[in-house]
């Protein structure tokens, strides 16, 4: 019996898009690619949250899936950044995982 993929969320910072206003657009095709390659990897929904000011994509991922592949896959596509996954999960229960910029001085 297999297990079920878990829905994590890919978040962008609001620094980061300010600054690279195309990664938006680059992340979205990277995802809908990387479906390609990996047919049991989805995008359920992308949306802007008004309240941070970040683009999130909710995302099924197969239990056997690192999210930091799919990370060290997106460095090669997108501008020098870091990533942090948060301690706490979303209120909906989901993983989440924060591309922004490499350090502070970069988002001011």
């Amino acid at each position: 019996m297999s297990e079920e993929a878990q829905v994590v969320e890919l978040r962008l910072g609001y620094h980061y898009m300010k600054l690279h206003p195309w990664v938006v657009q680059a992340v979205g095709g990277f995802l809908s690619a990387y479906f390609m390659e990996q047919p049991s990897f989805r995008v359920q929904r992308h949306f802007d949250e008004l309240e941070s000011g970040m683009h999130v994509w909710l995302c099924e991922v197969p239990p056997s899936m690192k999210m930091a592949h799919l990370l060290r896959r997106l460095r090669v596509d997108l501008p020098p950044f870091r990533h942090t996954e948060a301690a706490a999960v979303s209120p909906n229960g989901h993983a989440q995982y924060v591309i922004d910029c490499p350090s502070d001085k970069e988002s001011a």
